[in-house]
């Protein structure tokens, strides 16, 4: 997906333009992860641009692009440009936690969770 979207639709309220566009966004997502990976892929990994125009779009994560949006937004910005472009990907071990490092949560010396003592 490469387009240029645009927020101030004349006769549209620009709140149901913005939901119709992250809409769009995600349903693009969605149904690119739906389709078969392909062979030697593990999953779907996305390549994600995001500027105000394509000229000036810079590599953004996936996980980001929402929050980008409703930053343009915020600003009163007219539109803006985002690209996605799925591909293969392949998953990675984690690397092996070293000894001294615990994988629970923090704790104090009495052995309770850490915090600031008020119970929440």
């Amino acid at each position: 997906m490469k387009k240029t979207f645009q927020l101030h639709i004349e006769g549209k309220n620009s709140d149901r333009v913005l939901d119709a566009v992250k809409h769009e966004i995600r349903k693009y997502i969605k149904r690119e992860r739906g389709r078969p990976v392909p062979a030697g892929a593990d999953f779907w990994d996305f390549d994600c641009k995001f500027g105000r125009s394509a000229e000036t779009a810079e590599v953004a994560h996936i996980a980001a692009l929402i929050g980008l949006i409703d930053g343009v937004a915020r600003e009163g910005g007219a539109q803006f440009y985002v690209e996605i472009l799925a591909k293969g990907g392949h998953r990675q071990a984690r690397p092996a936690s070293t000894e001294g490092e615990g994988d629970g949560g923090a704790t104090t010396d009495d052995g309770s969770e850490g915090g600031d003592g008020d119970g929440d």
